[in-house]
């Protein structure tokens, strides 16, 4: 089964109210699950910008997928390079180097589906953590990661 080739899913009314509550949450301090804000410039306004993430670190490294796709923030990071990783008062900056070989996201993805199925799962419609590589691989392309280096 394939997914539906959209740029970009858009969250429905439950799903905004939960990244809401979980962005509220990061910002004084509390992670829900491993939990962050990002904080990424905007590549026209040069403002910050924020959306709650979930950082997944697979074999020592760390990543963020975009579950809904292209969205906002990865057009954003794909300009800036950089953002920060926020939860509380503690402020942590990073350099972003966006993973674009689909064998290379597989375990990437396989391991987010395993983390987080049960929170992003209506995002990857036909795709477990039990997908055979290949079909995970093909499904790619439709998922950003970005791999992570901590620059402080």
């Amino acid at each position: 089964m394939t997914a539906p080739t959209v740029d970009r899913v858009r969250p429905g009314r439950v799903a905004g109210a939960f990244n809401s509550a979980v962005a509220w949450l990061a910002r004084r301090g509390v992670s829900v699950y491993g939990s962050r804000e990002l904080a990424v410039r905007g590549r026209t306004s040069g403002q910050w910008r924020t959306v709650p993430v979930n950082v997944l670190r697979v074999d020592g490294a760390e990543y963020l997928v975009a579950a809904r796709g292209v969205t906002q923030w990865v057009r954003n990071m794909r300009v800036a390079g950089c953002g920060e990783l926020r939860l509380g008062r503690t402020v942590e900056p990073f350099s972003a180097t966006e993973v674009t070989d689909p064998a290379a996201k597989v375990a990437v993805l396989r391991a987010y589906l395993r983390k987080w199925a049960w929170e992003v799962g209506a995002f990857f419609p036909g795709l477990t953590a039990d997908s055979s590589d290949g079909v995970l691989a093909a499904a790619a392309g439709r998922y950003p990661v970005f791999a992570l280096t901590r620059t402080r």
